[in-house]
């Protein structure tokens, strides 16, 4: 995978320290079926089965550094699938932050919990994966710092909004743009459209 976070480096998609040592030391092919590890340092969506796909690392990179995850951070990963942003995340936010996984799809939620188990972070406390509808959030563990989805969903639901801290940020697809929505008060989001992704629909109940 060096190969390939190194063209991400140069091409100007990886741009933060913590963001690339989180790419160097948590590897993609760790998160894929065993047939596919072979396409690990492809710069594509590849499938996991159940209509859902492995990001592309372009995408993954792109909206982790509008996220822009730190050390102690709570962040809320809906749509967490094969694990590999979860992981990612958790490397990031380290010991004394937390990820919750969401995942909608029961076999999904199990295969990302074991390819994030390879890593530690859940037996050392830092992950938690939950089985359940992400576009409501997950409340019981809110406000968080940041929100990541991984999948496209029609608008904003208005649970993120609500389990956001003030001064938290969310980054999610909605259609085929990618959007950053900052909290500015209660009422008041900054938001930011960047066009031209392509996403898996986020599965909803």
């Amino acid at each position: 995978m060096n190969n390939l976070i190194g063209s991400l480096i140069k091409d100007g998609w990886l741009k933060t320290s913590r963001i690339i040592d989180a790419f160097r030391a948590i590897k993609r092919q760790d998160f894929m079926p065993e047939s596919i590890k072979y396409l690990s340092e492809l710069n594509e969506a590849l499938p996991i089965s159940y209509s859902q796909t492995i990001s592309q690392p372009l995408t993954v990179a792109f909206m982790l550094e509008q996220l822009q995850p730190k050390p102690g951070d709570k962040i809320l990963d809906v749509g967490s699938g094969s694990g590999w942003t979860t992981a990612l995340l958790a490397h990031i936010v380290g010991s004394a932050g937390r990820v919750i996984a969401i995942e909608r799809i029961p076999e999904l939620k199990k295969f990302g919990k074991e390819n994030v188990a390879k890593y530690n972070f859940i037996e050392k406390g830092i992950v938690e994966f939950i089985c359940a509808d992400g576009s409501k959030g997950y409340k019981k563990e809110s406000p968080y710092d940041k929100i990541l989805a991984s999948a496209s969903a029609e608008n904003l639901p208005a649970e993120w909004k609500e389990q956001l801290k003030i001064g938290g940020r969310i980054v999610t697809p909605i259609s085929s743009s990618i959007w950053s929505f900052t909290k500015k008060s209660v009422t008041e989001f900054e938001e930011r459209e960047y066009p031209g992704f392509a996403f898996v629909p986020l599965v909803i109940k």
